[in-house]
């Protein structure tokens, strides 16, 4: 018998039982469809945390910090505690020489000194309490940062700032108090807001770099010989540029005020002439150092694969050292038992379609015993009779499973359009890969709960199979 024989008396005996087929049928479209959805909710997950991670640093950068005894040191002078990555309680900060310890590491593309420091921005009422972070170029550029207006700030120029989008939303009424971004803000309809009259490109921005100083001047403060403390001078800081995005757009760095590090240290050493640098530590009878450190540094690995041999080479010299690795995998693990219950949940519904599509094989041969006797006298090969109905099976299988991804996708449609707000690029991913691997387990997964019938076919006693009524 040619395959074309095979195939053809297998799709007309499908088609004679169109109830029955069609109900087997379901059973697998019901099947493929509850696997293929469940595994493209893993999958999407694992997707949405990966992009998030992307957003967030990326997974080729690596944040140092300096250890002072268990604490680290950022963002003009807020302590956060942290483990220590050494047993030594002496203070192991960034420094010049720390950098280039950094640079001349295996598989080190850049490493850049972060210098932060809190200020405060002023444009006529508009208040904005901000952190100023200080890079070099090279990372900035490295960094991807779209730019909507001007440029990243020049290495070796005056202090400059690179506007991060959603700066603009932190500016209040310095007279009410109010933040009109916030106070207006219309969570369903994330277009409709209201921005202060801040003209971040174009109009001159005051600068408070002595926070300390202002506030206390503001409200009655006095120093240490009882004088009041005098309004400390403001400075007027250019913009080079504004990030790309709208206010409602949050990323990693939409937030940020960028500027070149160089500058910012040579303006803050001109600011502060000999006193204490907010963020900076002190020796033991308060007084700064001569040298200037660096609240975190920024280091980015060539090949994702060698992150954390680097980021060992560096908890070795003392400091703490993060990255974006550690947390894709915690992620990934998470998304393999998750995908791994939700595959279960699916199979079950597979499994229960396989068990009808048995039956449904069965009773065929029951109903077409006599059909077989004569094919059996008639000389026909005992293969060919059992490929005939392992080819009934496979069709089974085939248009269950062609019908059960098309109800996958439009599932996978409406679970994401349910959740487009909390996971803007969805959280149902159906790859191409797992399109084809449903369709060949769909057809093997028929034949293989047809194998059983096709031998029991295939056995069948000739002479009892024509004497059958």
């Amino acid at each position: 018998m040619s395959v074309k024989d095979l195939l053809k008396m297998s799709l007309s005996s499908l088609w004679r039982r169109k109830l029955r087929t069609i109900l087997t049928v379901l059973g697998v479209v019901i099947g493929t469809a509850s696997i293929v959805v469940m595994i493209s909710l893993g999958l999407g997950l694992n997707k949405a945390s990966m992009e998030q991670i992307e957003q967030y640093g990326g997974l080729t950068t690596i944040t140092v910090y300096s250890n002072e005894g268990g604490y680290s040191y950022y963002g003009g002078g807020v302590a956060i505690s942290a483990e220590s990555d050494s047993e030594s309680q002496e203070p192991v900060r960034i420094d010049d020489n720390a950098i280039e310890q950094f640079k001349h590491m295996e598989h080190v593309e850049i490493a850049s000194p972060v210098l932060s420091t809190w200020v405060l921005l002023r444009q006529g009422v508009w208040e904005n309490s901000a952190s100023i972070r200080g890079m070099s170029r090279e990372a900035l550029e490295k960094m991807d940062l779209e730019i909507a207006e001007g440029s990243l700030p020049e290495e070796g120029g005056e202090l400059q700032f690179f506007y991060g989008n959603t700066v603009i939303t932190d500016f209040y009424n310095s007279k009410t108090g109010q933040n009109p971004f916030y106070e207006n803000y219309d969570y369903e309809n994330q277009d409709n807001y209201t921005l202060a009259d801040v003209d971040l490109m174009n109009s001159p921005m005051f600068v408070i770099f002595d926070t300390d100083a202002y506030y206390n001047s503001q409200y009655g403060g006095t120093d240490e010989n009882g004088t009041p403390v005098p309004a400390p001078k403001k400075y007027m800081v250019p913009a080079c540029g504004l990030m790309a995005g709208k206010p409602t757009e949050w990323g990693e760095n939409a937030n940020s005020i960028l500027c070149d590090v160089e500058a910012l240290k040579a303006h803050l050493k001109k600011v502060f002439k000999g006193k204490v640098i907010p963020g900076q530590p002190t020796n033991k009878s308060g007084k700064p150092y001569k040298e200037m450190y660096y609240n975190q540094a920024y280091i980015r690995v060539d090949d994702m694969n060698y992150v954390t041999e680097v980021q060992d080479q560096i908890r070795a010299l003392g400091f703490q050292a993060e990255s974006n690795v550690e947390w894709m995998n915690q992620v990934q693990e998470q998304s393999r038992s998750i995908q791994m219950a939700l595959g279960g949940i699916g199979a079950v519904s597979l499994f229960v379609a396989a068990i009808g599509i048995a039956n449904t094989m069965m009773m065929s041969i029951y109903e077409r015993t006599k059909e077989i006797g004569v094919m059996k006298v008639l000389g026909c090969d005992m293969g060919a009779i059992r490929n005939m109905f392992l080819a009934e099976a496979g069709f089974i299988g085939l248009i269950g499973g062609a019908a059960g991804l098309m109800l996958s996708y439009g599932i996978s449609a409406i679970i994401n359009f349910v959740t487009k707000a909390t996971y803007a690029s969805g959280i149902s991913y159906i790859p191409i890969v797992l399109v084809l691997l449903a369709m060949v387990f769909a057809v093997f997964m028929g034949m293989f709960a047809g194998l059983f019938p096709a031998l029991r076919a295939m056995r069948l006693s000739a002479l009892a199979a024509i004497r059958n009524e």
